[in-house]
């Protein structure tokens, strides 16, 4: 039992890489692939396939009141295969991270200034929401594929550092994933599934 308990949650993770590096090749020109993308051939690798410029500044801030500036394979070739990635989120006042998911990753995040409220939820019958204030210095996990959020509760700007257990974490936004789809899911199914009539869905759905 505990072998193939073992065996499932092995097969869970990302593999371990078979080679010292694959940088992700997006030319097209390489028909060597691993976990998805092509291997970029080692004569050609440099130093700037492993490192990025620009995440010691905020970027541009969303109707959330949130910046977000995410670095996983596309932004860093050189993490194909390395199962890692990171992100900078800055937050204005009130500014919210909204319910999300990370399918393939679980996050650890670190408060470098401010007051961060961050929380995640259990998955059914429970759906207990597992939550707490940050400070500076403060860090918090959320588990692989958990809905979780983060607000600003603080007088000022705030900005934290994530790391997920991901070179591609993905991103599955509760809201826009419910409201926003394209085609949009039926009617039938929104009134039931949250117990209100058509003209509330119409409404939510107006703003996505």
């Amino acid at each position: 039992m505990l072998s193939l308990v073992a065996a499932i949650v092995a097969m869970a993770s990302e593999p371990s890489p078979l080679q010292d590096i694959c940088v992700a090749d997006f030319s097209g020109s390489s028909s060597i692939r691993v976990n998805g993308f092509p291997c970029l051939d080692p004569e050609k690798v440099e130093a700037h396939h492993f490192s990025y410029s620009g995440l010691n500044v905020a970027g541009n801030f969303s109707i959330y009141g949130t910046s977000i500036n995410r670095l996983t394979v596309d932004q860093i070739p050189g993490l194909n295969t390395l199962g890692i990635s990171t992100v900078r989120v800055d937050y204005l006042p009130k500014g919210v991270v909204p319910p999300h998911i990370h399918p393939r990753a679980t996050e650890i995040l670190l408060v470098l200034h401010g007051k961060i409220s961050v929380g995640f939820v259990t998955s059914n019958p429970e759906n207990r929401l597992i939550t707490k204030v940050l400070q500076e210095g403060d860090a918090f996990v959320f588990p692989t594929g958990h809905v979780h959020f983060q607000q600003n509760v603080g007088p000022g700007n705030a900005t934290v550092i994530a790391f997920l257990s991901s070179q591609n974490p993905g991103v599955i936004s509760v809201a826009n994933s419910i409201f926003g789809t394209n085609p949009p899911i039926n009617n039938d199914v929104l009134t039931k599934a949250f117990q209100v009539n058509r003209a509330t869905i119409k409404s939510l759905r107006s703003q996505f």
